[in-house]
């Protein structure tokens, strides 16, 4: 998958639980560990759409840190 399509949607996802003026509470490490994890869950579940994964992994990101 396109890694930058993928750091977009993950850009995108984060706006839903921030003003998008705001700075994002994630550095390029935190977005290339994101990446690692949405690729991994995406190859174990075929089921779910990528964006249903991406929006559950920026999700627990939000509420762990």
């Amino acid at each position: 998958m396109d890694k930058k399509f993928i750091y977009k949607m993950v850009r995108n996802c984060f706006k839903q639980y921030h003003n998008e003026h705001e700075d994002f509470p994630i550095k390029e490490g935190d977005y290339e560990r994101l990446y690692k994890k949405i690729i991994t869950a995406k190859e174990k579940d075929h089921e779910s759409t990528l964006h249903d994964i991406i929006n559950d992994i920026v999700y627990e990101f939000i509420t762990n840190e």
